[in-house]
């Protein structure tokens, strides 16, 4: 197959040579093939904090959430009316509100969430995180994260001292705390959910809160959390405009707002990486034009259009910014593969933490790698590579074959 003459022009002076262009060509590939390998991989990394967080939130709470201007005095019906939901998988009742756990002379604030063990089956995953202990809060028992026991410094089989601040808004009256044990410890691997929560029955929780019946509230497990917004409306319709209906993504939405604009912001900081490294070609594709001043004007005293003519160094340019894409793409892929030996490796050889449990819950690094990301640093890195052959092949196609051949 016979290629344009641009295009094959463009690949003839790309062919190495031991010239200076040569070196500063390879120079200007590798920079475009770092920038595009730094794309990759943090976007990557970012999308995987995203997956983990949305991951983590699910692990404790559900999709939906029904909630009354009130107490909702008799959650039956209610709980009937959301079964009959398409996309509903099941729906619990919970009882949620703020308590006192005195320990040792210290004084902690966690939120006591009541639940149905005969419901709660179908909307928590909190059973596959449990540590120790078991899943249990039969009675008066409790369960609580691995946060807040380690800050009260209680194990399973301990007794807790809990006091409801309604309690408090009673004058004449002396309430004692309840006691109740802990059965067991989860962690779920969020500290908001892991320090801030104690886990028991919904008859518990509703003593505690001064409550001889109702529910505060009633979660909604779907069958694609994604797609809870579809649900949520069709639960709308079907209970009715006395109610409040809210989605995970509603409930969060500040913290994944926050990371789209961290990510957001993080691909336009880094793409700079990819101008600098565009610029480079631009100058290697200058210094061409200067080089191959005699030539270009024979071409064009041949009768080789300017676009033509242009044609060469932009095609230049593509070339140059398709081996860097492709090769920072593989790099990119390469490096988050073996991302997390290479911690390992910087962690054990020069004992750097760079990572700490204690602030992100993690002993690896999470990536979710993008086939619509990864299409969109190569678009974006491909369009600023072929950009940069503009001004060389604007200056090759305004050159005058008479000036140019006049000491030929």
């Amino acid at each position: 197959m016979r290629l344009p003459f641009s295009i094959y022009l463009a690949l003839t002076y790309m062919r190495p040579k031991r010239t200076f262009i040569s070196v500063v060509t390879v120079i200007s590939v590798i920079g475009v093939m770092l920038g595009v390998a730094v794309l990759v991989i943090v976007l990557s990394v970012m999308s995987g904090f995203d997956n983990m967080w949305r991951e983590k939130i699910l692990s404790f709470n559900a999709h939906i959430t029904v909630q009354d201007f009130d107490v909702i005095e008799d959650p039956e019906p209610l709980l009937a009316a959301l079964a009959e939901v398409p996309g509903v998988t099941g729906a619990a009742p919970f009882v949620q509100g703020l308590a006192f756990i005195v320990k040792d002379e210290r004084v902690f604030t966690p939120l006591v969430r009541g639940f149905d063990p005969l419901y709660e089956s179908k909307v928590s995953r909190v059973p596959e995180h449990m540590i120790r202990g078991e899943y249990n809060v039969e009675g008066d028992g409790v369960l609580v994260g691995v946060d807040l026991a380690r800050q009260m410094q209680v194990g399973v089989g301990d007794t807790l001292l809990v006091y409801s601040p309604q309690h408090f808004s009673v004058s004449d009256e002396v309430y004692l705390p309840e006691e109740l044990e802990l059965r067991g410890i989860y962690d779920v691997g969020m500290w908001e959910f892991d320090s801030s929560f104690i886990l028991t029955s919904l008859e518990t929780a509703r003593t505690l809160h001064r409550m001889e019946s109702g529910v505060h509230a009633i979660q909604v497990m779907t069958v694609n959390a994604l797609r809870a917004n579809d649900v949520a409306a069709a639960i709308r319709e079907a209970i009715g405009p006395g109610y409040y209906v809210t989605t995970w993504m509603q409930q969060n939405r500040q913290l994944f707002a926050a990371l789209r604009v961290e990510k957001n912001m993080m691909f336009i900081l880094l793409i700079i990486i990819t101008i600098v490294a565009a610029f480079g070609i631009c100058n290697t594709l200058i210094t061409v034009t200067v080089q191959k001043t005699r030539e270009i004007g024979l071409l064009k005293s041949l009768g080789f259009s300017s676009g033509q003519v242009m044609g060469v160094f932009i095609w230049q340019g593509w070339f140059q910014g398709l081996i860097g894409n492709m090769a920072g793409i593989g790099l990119g892929l390469l490096f988050l593969q073996y991302r997390n030996d290479i911690l390992k490796f910087f962690s054990d050889q020069f004992h750097l933490e760079l990572l700490p449990k204690e602030l992100y819950h993690l002993s690896e690094i999470p990536a979710a790698t993008s086939i619509g990301d990864v299409a969109m640093v190569a678009i974006s890195v491909q369009v600023i590579c072929t950009l940069a052959g503009v001004l060389p092949a604007y200056r090759a196609a305004r050159l005058d074959p008479v000036r140019a051949l006049r000491y030929e």
